[in-house]
Parts: C-alpha cells; sequence; structure tokens
C-alpha cells in the first residue's frame, strides 16, 4: 500500500498566486533597451508558464516549443508584427548566431 499524499489535488492557482499572475509585469516580465549594431531593440524575457505557442529561433533556426522560457525581441521603432522569440542562449551570441539558411543532414559539407 502507497502513503497517503497530504498535497492538494490540483484545482487551479491559491487565491494569493491567482492575483499575482493577472498582472501582465508578472506574466510577461519587464522590458528593458539594448544596442545591437547601432539600433535600440526592446527585450523581454518570458517564462515558461507564459510560452503557450511554438516559435521559430531565428538564431538557431530551431522551434521553441510551449513550455520554454525564452527572449522577444523586436527594434524600438517596429511593432508587434516585428518581435522575434529567441532562444536565451541565442540572443546572448546573437553576434555569432544569425538568420541564415540551414543546409539539410545529407547536403554535403563543402
Amino acid at each position: 500500500m502507497s502513503p497517503r499524499r497530504n498535497r492538494p489535488h490540483g484545482g487551479g492557482l491559491p487565491a494569493a498566486r491567482a492575483a499575482e499572475s493577472s498582472e501582465p509585469t508578472e506574466r510577461y516580465g519587464l522590458e528593458r533597451t539594448e544596442t545591437w549594431q547601432g539600433e535600440e531593440w526592446m527585450v523581454r524575457q518570458v517564462g515558461g508558464f507564459a510560452a503557450a505557442k511554438y516559435y521559430r529561433c531565428p538564431g538557431c533556426d530551431q522551434e521553441i516549443p510551449p513550455g520554454v522560457p525564452h527572449v522577444v525581441a523586436w527594434r524600438g521603432d517596429g511593432g508587434a508584427d516585428d518581435r522575434r522569440h529567441w532562444h536565451k542562449a541565442c540572443w546572448n551570441a546573437r553576434d555569432r548566431r544569425s538568420a541564415r539558411l540551414q543546409r539539410s543532414r545529407s547536403a554535403p559539407r563543402y
């Protein structure tokens, strides 16, 4: 026989936590401004609980699945259509990683 579990089983967030998660800053994080290649970029950290869709990272051309924390970046003069979702490591290494055509596994290496 298994020991008894003393934890509550599901049913949503406690009242205090639910009140916190309704604030936009809690869900999406704070925006900050960074300079890259002479342009101003707005950068926002997205927590895993707020990531609900698949995105394609422009740094590595791999998918970012739902539930994975990542970074959203867009030009300071751009709008919502210009936002790009990056892995955090790809954003930090963006000088070494850029959006480029990826070759397939069966392609020659020359």
